[in-house]
């Protein structure tokens, strides 16, 4: 059976189109509601936080229905619906209601749609990338149309742009054809999900994972106010997101050599040591463009390599009937560690400044490393 490689990418497209209209500009649209950064933090932690428990729930639900498709297609349609509520009142009391209910189905959708997409990939899994690449591509576009729009028009209009990409991830769930696991050949299909989540090195992985996310936490909420404390212009702030980003579809492109010739092992450990390199940067050299530039390369690192290898050790791990909930658990764990990776900024922001806020970024992902070095064995993808 053929691969439906465009209308998976299709999907991937307007799902990370939606994570490029709000990763960049979601703080920057809070702050240009008058709200202060410990409140921006907490805003931006809460669709975080629901990614907590989101998954786990809707990733047994897919494991124990098989309906995943159907689960991907509810979750878009009250994502959508939620999210339209936020035109109904601006206080903090009701966006933080909307950014929990939003997010509690939208988190719903990523792991069953990564499920659904290595179903498709059976006998085919270093092929992820090449699907996945169009959502670093949805990314990209939606980076670079936002910067110069918020350069043109108010940041009033900022709701709408995200309703209007909601409305294509549901259009493009229809779409998308289901896609079932079979347990043949799977040599852990029989074990339970809890046995295969203490088989050694797994629960170190998933910490890692974590870890990870927290350094994130100031990049994603603090960094376009950074930089246009720095002086940027919104246009060109947006031109520097869209710089990471392609760096990550070029690593997508060459991660099925990469793991050939690497181990997830070693792919994991120079991710995690490139990411702190990154968060040193912007914490201390944000101000000076070329290094700037450097720092948003290393993406493909801290993002690109990283997921793909984390995809693909999950996908290892689990078996047929566990998928769901293998996927459900890295995106839980993913919530975890990007909601105190906001929260931590957000209070530290003020208090301690952004290099001092970064150089904390820096040691959770130094600690990442340490952690899959003497944890994770070594084997070859």
């Amino acid at each position: 059976m053929p691969v439906p490689y465009w209308r998976l990418s299709g999907f991937y497209l307007f799902y990370f189109a939606l994570l490029g209209a709000t990763a960049p500009f979601l703080a920057l649209y809070f702050d240009h509601l008058g709200f202060a950064s410990a409140r921006i933090g907490e805003l931006v932690a809460i669709p975080m936080l629901m990614r907590c428990v989101a998954p786990n729930l809707w990733g047994w639900l897919g494991d124990y229905t098989g309906r995943r498709l159907a689960i991907v297609r509810f979750g878009a349609i009250c994502t959508l619906g939620c999210f339209s509520l936020i035109f109904v009142s601006k206080t903090y009391a009701w966006l933080a209601m909307v950014m929990a209910l939003h997010a509690f189905f939208w988190h719903a959708v990523l792991p069953q749609f990564e499920t659904i997409t290595l179903a498709h990939l059976q006998g085919q899994a270093s092929r992820y990338s090449q699907i996945r690449l169009w959502g670093s591509i949805g990314f990209i576009l939606t980076v670079v149309v936002m910067g110069r729009l918020y350069e043109w028009w108010s940041l009033d209009v900022y709701p709408y742009a995200l309703v209007t990409i909601m409305a294509g991830i549901v259009v493009s769930s229809f779409w998308v054809p289901n896609a079932q696991f079979t347990a043949q050949g799977n040599r852990l299909a029989g074990d339970g999900f809890l046995h295969q989540l203490t088989r050694p090195g797994v629960l170190a992985f998933y910490a890692c994972v974590a870890l990870m996310q927290i350094s994130h936490g100031p990049y994603y909420t603090f960094l376009t106010l950074h930089l246009e404390h720095l002086g940027y212009d919104r246009g060109l702030i947006g031109m520097v997101w869209a710089v990471g980003v392609v760096a990550e579809v070029l690593m997508f492109m060459a991660m099925s050599r990469l793991l050939t010739r690497f181990s997830v092992r070693q792919v994991l450990a120079a991710s995690f040591l490139l990411a702190a390199l990154r968060w040193w940067l912007l914490g201390s050299y944000a101000e000076y463009l070329p290094w700037l530039i450097v720092a948003q390369v290393l993406h493909a690192a801290t993002f690109g390599s990283f997921h793909a290898a984390a995809i693909h050790f999950v996908q290892r791990t689990f078996g047929a009937r566990q998928q769901g909930q293998g996927q459900a658990l890295y995106a839980a764990l993913a919530g975890v560690g990007g909601a105190l990776g906001a929260l931590y900024s957000g209070y530290s922001w003020n208090t301690l400044g952004p290099t001092w806020t970064f150089a904390i970024a820096s040691i959770a992902a130094l600690a990442a490393a340490m952690i899959i070095v003497t944890r994770l064995k070594e084997d070859k993808a």
